[in-house]
């Protein structure tokens, strides 16, 4: 890009852009979280409960939407990056929002799938190299809306690349320093020390063994997820031109508010795991039950097998029996 000719003159509006800030794409990250959090917070509530026989078809459902909700939402944050010459402010900090609701809702579903994870080593893998990507993208967004902040165009129509020009920027695009842009810098950081501190976590819970304290961090772990995406949500819903919003930065047209083919695209996408649950039901597909807590302990963390007789895993079995 050119930051001579990019950085210098603000427009007085800019296209929307329905690729990511559409009404169907928004919608179907929403009702997929809902989803997802739901089935989470009703299986760690049978769990708590030693409900009997585990539920195979919701965790193969859930199991289903956090990775369609995780790889869409790699997939939108490499789409922003790739259009950060000409995307604004306000686009990148939609995408960024959607980003940390996908965070939540994968984590939550680590909490409520975490021994179906741990049997399997490559599967655990996948989903730790995932949540890598995930995290070094965010926290790449976190980054630029950091600058825009500092800066004062975080609502302004030039490219959110302007953040890094050398020139300075026209005056008509610099909002004056107020309370309010305090907030959102001190708010960006804690976001990005947040997604980095939950990265650390999640990562220790899925790779390791022990299971000290399991049902309070089950529970605590829930709500904090459930938090992050109820006011990732909340903040989309208050700023996006896709409800009806008046948004922060004055568009050209009304593009994210139509429903295009590739908005109800986006919302048929969420009957994709149901289309393996009738297959399951009729019995074309087998899946695995969960391994109890019993069993976990006992299993292997790259193979899965059960260690010898004497090894740790052994005699923790003893003294339970």
């Amino acid at each position: 890009m050119n930051f001579t000719e990019g950085c210098t003159v603000a427009p007085a509006s800019v296209p929307s852009d329905a690729g990511v800030a559409g009404v169907g794409v928004l919608l179907s990250f929403m009702i997929t979280a809902v989803i997802a959090l739901g089935l989470s917070v009703s299986l760690v509530f049978d769990e708590i409960r030693n409900s009997g026989k585990p539920s195979v078809l919701r965790r193969r459902l859930l199991n289903s939407y956090s990775d369609q909700q995780l790889l869409t939402g790699i997939g939108i944050q490499g789409v922003g990056l790739a259009k950060m010459s000409t995307m604004v402010p306000y686009h990148f900090f939609i995408i960024w929002m959607l980003s940390l609701l996908s965070i939540g809702v994968h984590n939550a579903t680590l909490i409520a799938l975490v021994h179906d994870y741990r049997r399997d080593a490559v599967l655990r893998w996948v989903r730790q190299a995932l949540m890598a990507i995930n995290l070094l993208l965010s926290c790449a967004y976190g980054i630029f809306i950091l600058e825009a902040v500092q800066d004062g165009i975080n609502n302004s129509t030039l490219p959110i690349m302007c953040v890094w020009s050398p020139d300075p920027l026209p005056d008509n695009a610099v909002e004056p320093p107020s309370k309010g842009i305090s907030l959102s810098f001190i708010g960006t950081i804690v976001a990005i020390a947040g997604n980095v501190f939950v990265f650390g976590f999640a990562t220790y819970y899925l790779q390791s063994r022990t299971q000290r304290y399991y049902r309070l961090i089950q529970i605590i772990g829930l709500v904090t997820m459930a938090g992050i995406a109820i006011g990732a949500t909340i903040r989309v819903v208050l700023m996006a031109q896709a409800f009806q919003t008046a948004p922060p930065v004055s568009l050209s047209d009304q593009g994210e508010r139509a429903w295009s083919f590739g908005q109800l695209l986006s919302v048929g996408m969420l009957l994709l795991p149901v289309v393996s649950i009738i297959e399951i039901l009729r019995g074309e597909i087998q899946c695995a039950p969960p391994v109890p807590d019993e069993e976990v302990k006992l299993l292997d963390p790259e193979d899965g097998a059960a260690p010898p007789a004497g090894a740790e895993g052994g005699e923790e079995l003893q003294e339970t029996k």
